[in-house]
């Protein structure tokens, strides 16, 4: 199977608002798109979502969908891109954890990464686990009852997690490979 048809048939959803880091949103649905797959942006609200390319602001893009029209079972799998705000501001946001939560209730892979992990602690879906971070995390997640590892990329049962923009080529490429694999038995929340 090609890079090119690997996810053909599958609709991938991003999770963003105001404040993600641009080339965590970026470089992920550049190549999940070219994998095959559907991608949508889904945000708090309609309109456009500001990126940053770390403290300075970056372009702006175009919501497809917010989460008072959309379901986990409208797709195949989930990104979390990072950035300190969005995290941060989504997971205030209580029909964004309920979307983030039923990924994992039905069992499909979620790729978070950097400060993407916020979201899943306040979801309730990182204890047991094993994953990666933004360091600044570890102890957050620690106390989520989760296990912190410093690696480029881990992979807990069709959940990706990645450190930082430094790690998307690993990230993109296990995010795309979970995708492909779909639903997981043991990663309901």
């Amino acid at each position: 199977m090609t890079q090119s048809n690997k996810l053909n048939g599958k609709k991938i959803a991003f999770l963003a608002t105001d404040g993600f880091e641009q080339v965590e949103l970026t470089q992920p649905w550049e190549s999940i798109k070219n994998a095959g797959a559907q991608v949508e942006l889904i945000s708090l609200e309609t309109g456009e979502i500001q990126g940053f390319n770390h403290t300075d602001k970056g372009d702006t893009f175009k919501v497809d969908k917010t989460v008072d029209d959309v379901s986990a079972s409208d797709y195949n799998g989930l990104v979390l891109p990072g950035g300190v705000h969005n995290p941060d501001a989504l997971r205030t946001n209580e029909k964004a954890v309920k979307f983030i939560k039923a990924f994992f209730e039905q069992q499909k892979p979620v790729a978070a990464i950097c400060h993407g992990p916020w979201t899943l602690i306040e979801a309730g879906v990182v204890e047991g686990r094993t994953l990666t971070s933004w360091p600044s995390l570890k102890t957050d997640i620690e106390n989520a009852g989760g296990k912190w590892v410093d690696e480029q990329v881990v992979v807990d049962e069709g959940f990706v997690t990645s450190r930082n923009p430094d790690d998307l080529d690993a990230f993109c490429a296990k995010a795309i490979e979970e995708f492909c694999e779909g639903q997981h038995e043991k990663q309901a929340a």
